[in-house]
């Protein structure tokens, strides 16, 4: 493939991935409640996530679910109800110590709640229908380009996610206090509610 295309396709999904969604809510909320190892792990099952998501583009499921209003309709309910539920759960656990969890049991709670996340999310499905084409050059090779531009898309997803994790992650020495962690938790677990809600009314179709 040109250098010119992979390049015009990594920036358009840099600039994609800059658009705030469940993705950025999510693990802003995660880095800055629960610090940036269990963000970091939830980062690395986007990143599964957007990968699989990426690999069934290239058989051909995402066509058929974008194609299949059941299923696409499916997806995004699950999604959105997916969100509500982590929603709920951030608020439920305002008063409850992290520090509780049974060892080695927190990085990998946040990676499953990454993938999942993903698996559930209609847009991700459709950005490799409506988006990733347009970037083939070649018809009777479109699965081996399709798949590296996965490896591009996954690859510039992940870097933002990982910077917003970081990010997020040094405000939370700010709010080491019980008081002001539960605020914060509850405060972000109403902005990942209202996330929810714009998430449904963004991929309604």
């Amino acid at each position: 493939m040109l250098f010119e295309t992979l390049l015009g396709f990594a920036l358009t999904s840099f600039v994609i991935e800059l658009t705030p969604g469940p993705n950025m809510a999510y693990l802003a909320v995660v880095a800055a409640t629960e610090g940036r190892r269990p963000a970091l792990s939830a980062v690395a099952g986007v990143a599964l996530g957007l990968g699989l998501v990426g690999l069934g583009a290239a058989l051909g499921l995402a066509a058929a679910i974008s194609a299949s209003d059941l299923l696409y309709q499916g997806l995004r309910w699950g999604g959105v109800v997916y969100l509500l539920w982590l929603a709920w759960d951030g608020w439920h656990g305002a008063d409850e110590a992290v520090a509780h969890a049974p060892p080695g049991s927190t990085n990998w709670r946040y990676f499953r709640r990454g993938l999942v996340t993903n698996l559930l999310n209609p847009k991700a499905a459709v950005f490799y229908v409506a988006v990733l084409p347009g970037f083939l050059l070649t018809p009777e090779d479109v699965l081996r380009e399709t798949l590296l531009l996965t490896v591009i898309y996954v690859t510039v997803a992940t870097a933002v996610h990982a910077t917003i994790a970081v990010l997020a992650g040094t405000a939370r020495a700010l709010f080491e206090h019980p008081a002001r962690e539960r605020a914060l938790r509850r405060t972000l677990s109403l902005v990942l509610a209202a996330i929810a809600f714009w998430f449904a009314w963004k991929t309604g179709r």
